[in-house]
């Protein structure tokens, strides 16, 4: 073995005084490796020269063995570091888009009211949908194809065949799923630059303060008035703007309610829960398919401009939306002084009547 290893250590002392490239060092040692393993399997066992250089070939082939195994690793890793070089040039540091990021919002960048600026306030706005169904689909399609960074959504209910004649974000075959989850699917499939949080379960007030919390503005799609009252009570105490919408058969109406900012809150224009008799639910009177994607759609736009600051939004007013008689209709709403919910966290001289 000693013998071995000076003939070695003399050739790599020879490749190196020459100047030789590694891959010609390492050819070298294995023809000596080789010819030291072929002289224990033509010499008779117990020769002097066998026992000089190990006395046992098995030895050898183990060193060999080893020997490929080190050249194979080091092989997969230089391919795996070279198909790595790519992608890592092409992520983004931080604060930045990555190549890819500003090629698919350039739609938006080039908008002046947006630009990069308006973008990048997109990309790390954190904003809360109540609902993923009718209202919610559209409206998280587009914030997620918008670029909003972190979009969280909260539903305890399933996908259903029924759901799908409106709600697009789900398919026929999500049917059974929760309808958080196969929208976090088709989010995340449409843009993998955002983050989705998906909370599949019903919203009370016992989860509502802390969830909130977390984010910087709410979308309320939700299809009952104790969810819509919970909601906005929870946006009021926190000063968090609320985007909130409501459809029925062939009308939805949309309004973007910040107290905070002098704007009414949804208890001073709806005070009291009218009687189910007459609201009924979409499955007693029905829903023409594409009016929540038109509702859902204008959520998302108010959602844009009111973390860009882009345009105005729709602070103090609301808009009602017929689509039957293709009629659109705005309201000026202004705060109620007397209101349970918002009395005292409104300043009214900041609320410009539309």
């Amino acid at each position: 073995m000693i013998m071995v290893g000076a003939m070695a250590a003399t050739l790599w002392g020879i490749g190196i005084a020459m100047k030789a490239p590694y891959s010609a060092r390492w050819t070298m040692l294995a023809i000596l490796i080789i010819g030291v393993m072929m002289l224990h399997i033509v010499l008779p066992a117990g020769h002097e020269l066998r026992m000089a250089t190990g006395g046992d070939a098995r030895l050898w082939g183990l060193l060999i063995g080893f020997g490929f195994i080190v050249w194979g690793y080091r092989i997969v890793l230089a391919r795996l570091r070279a198909r790595a070089r790519p992608v890592a040039a092409s992520i983004a540091k931080p604060g930045t888009f990555s190549d890819s990021e500003l090629n698919r919002y350039a739609r938006h960048i080039v908008l002046r009211e947006i630009g990069g600026p308006g973008q990048k306030a997109l990309r790390d706005a954190k904003v809360l949908v109540i609902g993923a169904g009718g209202l919610g689909a559209p409206a998280l399609q587009y914030l997620a194809a918008a670029g909003v960074g972190t979009i969280g959504v909260i539903d305890d209910d399933t996908v259903e065949n029924a759901n799908l004649q409106r709600q697009v974000i789900h398919t026929d075959r999500n049917i059974g799923l929760p309808k958080v989850h196969s929208a976090e699917l088709a989010m995340v499939a449409q843009n993998p630059f955002v983050t989705v949080r998906p909370y599949h379960r019903r919203l009370t007030a016992a989860i509502a303060v802390d969830l909130f919390a977390d984010y910087d503005l709410v979308l309320d799609g939700s299809d009952n008035f104790t969810t819509r009252y919970l909601v906005n009570d929870t946006c009021v105490a926190q000063g968090i703007p609320l985007i909130a919408a409501a459809l029925t058969q062939w009308e939805g109406q949309i309004s973007l309610y910040d107290p905070a900012h002098g704007t009414p809150c949804y208890a001073c224009i709806f005070p009291n829960a009218p009687d189910p008799a007459l609201v009924p639910s979409c499955a007693e009177a029905g829903v023409l398919g594409p009016l929540p994607g038109v509702i859902g759609a204008m959520m998302a736009v108010e959602a844009i401009k009111q973390i860009t600051g882009a345009g105005d939004t729709l602070v103090g007013r609301l808009l009602i939306y017929d689509a039957l008689y293709a009629q659109t209709r705005t309201i000026a709403i202004k705060p109620r002084k007397d209101c349970p919910v918002c009395a005292g966290k409104a300043a009214p001289a900041t609320l410009v009547d539309p």
